[in-house]
């Protein structure tokens, strides 16, 4: 059991219960990328009384909400989790993003030139996204089932898992800038009140997107990952 304190990182707090990434969507404290930060660092940067959130946590605990728990399964269940789930739904929503931010854009960019910035910056998370898929299935997940189902530490031409591990964490760091940046432009994705439905749709998606990536984020980055790197340093150890 990880202690519920002030000490504790945010991504900890959500490995051992993922209900609570509830609570963090809702305070914008970034969970995925900032994982790493203890809680009372992570509550500073957002203005936030740490105790306030400690009794929020509390209290979600007690109602012993359900969420999937990435941390009970093993490496080649969550890899195989991720791409069935988070991959898969990227594949439908980003081209039907794809379409509506450039059909908006198109529409009522004139007038409201944030929708521009908008399009363009989906543009190139969409492209990013797109190509970092392709990276985990074709290269760095077959290499965690092979860790997985190991007796001794494999060779792999790039050497550590450590190394593709740690580019798929500047890109997801990247697609975290896009995000914020797409939930500024969007003013916490609150439409106009002349909004069409298009352009009401839109928000909704770019919403649930940035929820999704949340939690997708976050079963590699402080789930996956560190389990895949604990393994292969057991695999050295044992062949040392």
């Amino acid at each position: 059991m990880i202690p519920l304190n002030a000490q504790t990182t945010v991504g900890e707090l959500v490995k051992d219960k993922p209900a609570r990434s509830r609570i963090f969507e809702q305070l914008k404290i970034d969970y995925c990328c900032g994982g790493k930060l203890p809680l009372s660092e992570a509550c500073a940067k957002r203005g936030i009384e740490v105790d306030a959130v400690l009794y929020q946590l509390e209290m979600l605990d007690a109602q012993d909400a359900q969420l999937v728990d990435a941390d009970a399964m093993g490496l080649t269940e969550l890899a195989d989790h991720i791409v069935d789930t988070h991959h898969a739904y990227l594949r439908v929503e980003l081209p039907r993003l794809d379409f509506m931010t450039r059909k908006v854009a198109a529409v009522h960019g004139q007038g409201e030139p944030r929708l521009l910035e908008i399009r363009h910056t989906f543009e190139a998370l969409q492209e990013e996204l797109a190509s970092h898929i392709l990276k985990e299935e074709n290269m760095l997940f077959p290499m965690v089932r092979k860790i997985d189902a190991a007796v001794e530490k494999p060779h792999f031409a790039c050497g550590s898992l450590a190394n593709p591990i740690q580019q798929m964490e500047r890109e997801h760091d990247n697609a975290g800038g896009a995000l914020e940046q797409l939930r500024e432009l969007t003013d916490d994705y609150t439409p106009p009140e002349w909004a069409c439905n298009t352009y009401r749709a839109m928000f909704q998606a770019l919403y649930a997107l940035e929820l999704d990536m949340h939690q997708h984020v976050h079963k590699e980055n402080n789930v996956l990952f560190p389990k895949a790197l604990q393994r292969e340093a057991q695999l050295a150890e044992r062949a040392s």
